[in-house]
C-alpha cells in the first residue's frame, strides 16, 4: 500500500518510521539539529512549499524525510 503525500509524490506505507507535526516537533533543538543534519546529508525531499509535517522513512538501506504540507491528521486518516 502507498500513502500520497502530496504534489504527485507517494511512500510505501511500510518504510513510514514515523509521521511528525514540524510546528510541535521544530520546538526541540535535537529535532532542528536531526532535520539540518538530513538536509545537508541530501536526505530531505520537499513535497510542498510550505511544509506542515514531515515524513522519516527507510526503505532498502536509505532514510529520508519527507516535508508535505498535509497535516499529520490527514495522513493519518489516508493510512487506514
Amino acid at each position: 500500500m502507498y500513502l500520497s503525500i502530496g504534489k504527485d509524490m507517494a511512500v510505501r506505507a511500510r518504510s513510514i518510521l514515523g509521521i511528525f507535526d514540524l510546528d510541535n516537533t521544530s520546538t526541540s533543538k535535537r529535532t532542528r539539529e536531526f532535520l539540518a543534519a538530513a538536509e545537508a546529508e541530501g536526505q530531505v525531499v520537499p513535497c510542498d512549499d510550505l511544509p506542515k509535517s514531515f515524513l522519516l522513512t527507510s526503505e532498502f538501506g536509505m532514510d529520508r524525510v519527507y516535508l508535505t504540507g498535509l497535516s499529520t491528521a490527514t495522513l493519518e486518516k489516508r493510512l487506514k
